[in-house]
Formats: structure tokens, sequence, C-alpha cells
């Protein structure tokens, strides 16, 4: 595989690993990643899940155990890490000021468009500024922003496709749409990005995302242009993921079948591997709580059935009676849980073994 440039970052191995909330990708398996060469990735949703005060002082709580997991990954890599900072958080924004001023490598955010995420920056920063976005519209929208008004565009895009696990940036109709396939959208981003890659003299690598499994996906994906993959799913069931093993066991025991799409609380389609929570709030079971953290702004905390942070804390810390796991399209395939090192390694041998004869 070729190393994957982001900036004036090295990445030896192309390979992403996604950021994972509510606590399923802290500095357990983001250091482990960085130490097989790829870039390893805390995810900032929720991430104070442990720290004392979190349901009487969310920011606080938030911002305390952030600090902690960066310098906790630092410890145990000297390779590259990224956080995940989700725009729809109700406190994104201390949360970039935060991971800035960690020294934290890369920032990928998503789940909204980051306009003003170079804002951020003091200028002597060396963050690389990654957005997550489902089109090249997406793309183009935000570079221009950054352009106008900071001239700066990204170093890196990632290009996260429907079949990708949680919260999704597409319609429901749109998921199994050929037009906005994966496939379809990474040579979109790829040209639409081409035109600010001349006028900075500076190369944006368009990363693929969203249901990318083997070692063969990636050789496919990285042929039609892309510099690199992101891959969450792949990683839930490694020894060194954050996560639960009831929560893991949720991928090991899940069926194809199990797989199924639901409406958020958030006002989003999210993927899901079902089971008996889902399906109590199907039958309409399952009615709201005290919100004690209003961590997503998009969120109709009045209309929900249940509380999604509630019950993502609780599926991570295994209380799977009380919660769900978000997984890729692609989940039902994992049937062992291994070392992050092993699977780094059996995704090479399939890279390799998939290479036109």
């Amino acid at each position: 595989m070729k190393e994957l440039k982001i900036g004036d970052l090295t990445v030896r191995l192309p390979i992403i690993q996604g950021g994972m909330g509510v606590g399923i990708s802290l500095s357990s398996l983001a250091s482990a990643v960085a130490n097989e060469g790829g870039v390893g990735v805390i995810s900032v949703a929720a991430i104070g899940i442990s720290e004392k005060g979190f349901f009487t002082n969310f920011l606080e709580a938030n911002t305390n155990a952030l600090k902690k997991e960066i310098r906790k990954a630092r410890e145990f890599t000297k390779g590259i890490l990224g956080v995940n900072i989700m725009m729809a958080l109700s406190n994104y924004a201390d949360m970039f000021r935060t991971a800035i001023e960690e020294g934290i490598d890369i920032i990928f955010s998503g789940a909204g468009l980051p306009l003003n995420l170079p804002q951020f920056l003091k200028g002597r920063d060396s963050t690389k500024l990654v957005p997550i976005v489902s089109s090249a519209r997406a793309a183009g929208v935000i570079t221009k922003r950054w352009h106008e008004k900071y001239e700066y565009i990204p170093d890196a895009i990632v290009v996260e496709g429907p079949l990708a696990g949680g919260h999704l940036g597409f319609k429901k109709e749109q998921l199994n749409d050929p037009k906005f396939s994966l496939e379809k959208l990474i040579p979109e981003v790829i040209n639409e990005m081409k035109k600010w890659e001349d006028q900075y003299d500076k190369t944006v690598p368009v990363i693929a995302a969203g249901g990318i499994y083997s070692g063969s996906d990636i050789r496919r994906f990285m042929e039609l242009g892309a510099s690199g993959v992101q891959m969450a799913t792949r990683f839930v069931t490694t020894h060194e993921c954050d996560a639960s093993i009831e929560f893991k066991n949720a991928y090991i025991r899940a069926e194809e079948k199990d797989i199924e799409i639901i409406d958020s609380p958030v006002g989003m389609p999210g993927r899901v591997i079902g089971n008996e929570f889902i399906e109590c709030v199907k039958r309409g079971e399952k009615h709201p709580i005290n919100c004690h953290f209003h961590c997503i702004r998009t969120c109709d905390v009045k209309n929900s059935p249940y509380c999604i942070a509630m019950a993502l804390i609780n599926a991570q810390k295994g209380n799977m009676k009380h919660g769900f796991a978000f997984a890729g399209a692609n989940a039902y395939r994992a049937k062992d849980i291994v070392s992050v090192k092993e699977l780094i390694k059996s995704l090479i041998v399939e890279y390799e073994e998939s290479a036109p004869i």
C-alpha cells in the first residue's frame, strides 16, 4: 500500500481508524492503530462518560476527558493520532480548542458542515483539518468558505458513503440508490478538489469511508483514485477497542438480517445492530427521560422516544438491554475478536492477494 500524505504528515499505512462514539474509540484503540502505522482516532462524543461530574457538568467532564485520552494515547504511541468531532455536538467549539491545544495531529469533523473550523487555528498550530462529507457539493461548499474567509483549504477530505455505521448524511431513500454509492462519490469529490489543489499548489488527499471492510475493498477504492481509506466497524472486534466485551459480541453474533436503519432522535437515519431495545422503541415502549446533557444540537428532546446518549452509554458499558450498537453494513462479517496487529496484517494480506495477476 502507498503511504498517505496529509500535509507534512506521512502515514505509513493509508488506513484511518474511524472515530466511534460513545466511548468506542478512545486512547486504547487509537494508540494501537497508530502503532501499526495507521491513523488512530479518538471520538470526543460524550468522551467524559467515566469522569466524575459527567451528569452535573457535561462540558467540564468532556474537556478533562479529552485531555486525558489524548495524553494517554501519546504515552503509548509515537504514531499519528486524530480526533473525531461532530459539528452536531453542543460543545464542539470547546472540543476543537482543547484538541488543538493538546497538539492533536488531525481533526476529523462531520455530522454537519464545519464551515469555520480554521478559526480555531492560531496560525502556528500544526493540527491538520479534515472535513467528513457525503457529496462533492459539500466538499466544494466547505473549501470555498475556508478559502474566502481563512485563505486555507482542507488538508484532506473524508468521503463517507451510505454503507457506514452510525448517523448517516443521506436520506433513507438514498441509501440504496446507486447515484449515491461511494464508488460514484469518490471520483466526484476528487474532481471537485482538483481545482483547489491547482490554485493552492497543495495536494488534498481524498479518503474513502463507509462499508470498507477488507483489504480488497481498500485496493478497489484506491484504484478509483482514493489516497486512503477510513475503517471503523472492522476495528470494533479487536481486543484494544475501548467498548465492553458485550458490545463486541453484539457484532460477533450479528447476522446480515440484523443490520438495520433506524430513525435517530437527532433527526438522521442511523445504521445499527437490531436488538430488543430497538424492538421496544418500534413498539412505542420507550419514553423520554430527563435530558442530562443536550449533547446533540439537533436532538428533539421533548419528542424523543429515548435519550440516545444514555442508550449509547449503556451499550458501551455492556448493558445492551438498555442500549444498542451502531455498526456499518458489513458488521455481520465479524466472527472473531483479534488484536489490532493481527487485523492490520490480515488487511495487508487481503490487499496483496487482490492484486491483478
